[in-house]
């Protein structure tokens, strides 16, 4: 009886992390908010739902985000008529909106709840849009290239040495960005390129924070339409 019961606490584990992500039944959320569309500079707070009520978990943190500010993305949310920033491929910008997280990834293993991959030399993620491998992290070694452009998830610099793959643009509609990431910081504040980057022991605590059965999901965006996005309001 006891092992019957282990199986299904099992299975129910198993089942709940499969399930998709979505505002309904997320009780993670890691918020990144900008004070406009153009600043690279952000704060980012994590919270948890807990006893049906969101409570912040730890510090709110200072992270860097894209060197030309937000553009929306395309993730769980939908783009407003009004949209004046839209991301795009090659334009600077990190993602506005709602996404999912699909995995943890970095130089090493890294033993979390989290699904984590660790990333080689020879792992790509592929940012050009006439591949049939665009936004799409792949092993180089086992496919045919048909890229001019990529970015190489394993290099001398820490910045992918842990990091988070934000899972926007799934259906990799071309020039609407790709290889978006939360990952480790530049030295000086030095923006990204469309990412939003912390230090190593920032991104490690939200790594073995983040629980697959929580169902967490990323909302990042300006002041201006925070509020719209967030299931709850933030106490300010």
């Amino acid at each position: 009886m006891k092992l019957l019961s282990i199986a299904i606490l099992s299975i129910s584990l198993l089942s709940a992390s499969a399930t998709k992500a979505t505002l309904s039944n997320t009780k993670q959320l890691i918020v990144v908010e900008t004070d406009n569309w153009s600043t690279p500079n952000a704060t980012l707070q994590r919270f948890e739902k807990i006893s049906q009520r969101w409570r912040q978990i730890g510090q709110t943190i200072q992270v860097i985000i894209g060197k030309n500010g937000l553009g929306w993305g395309i993730g769980l949310h939908k783009i407003p008529k009004y949209a004046k920033f839209i991301k795009r491929e090659g334009d600077g910008k990190a993602v506005a909106g709602i996404f999912r997280l699909k995995n943890g990834f970095g130089y090493q293993p890294y033993p979390i709840k989290f699904p984590y991959q660790v990333y080689k030399t020879t792992t790509h993620c592929v940012d050009d849009s006439s591949s049939k491998w665009y936004n799409q992290i792949v092993d180089s070694t086992k496919i045919k290239i048909d890229y001019n452009s990529h970015e190489n998830m394993k290099f001398a610099k820490n910045y992918y040495k842990y990091g988070i793959v934000v899972d926007h643009n799934p259906n990799k509609i071309p020039q609407a960005g790709s290889c978006i990431f939360m990952h480790i910081k530049k030295p000086n504040k030095i923006p990204t390129v469309g990412c939003t980057a912390m230090s190593q022991d920032e991104i490690k605590d939200i790594l073995k924070w983040l629980d697959p059965s929580k169902h967490p999901l990323l909302i990042q965006a300006p002041k201006s339409e925070i509020r719209r996005l967030l299931p709850f309001a933030i106490k300010r």
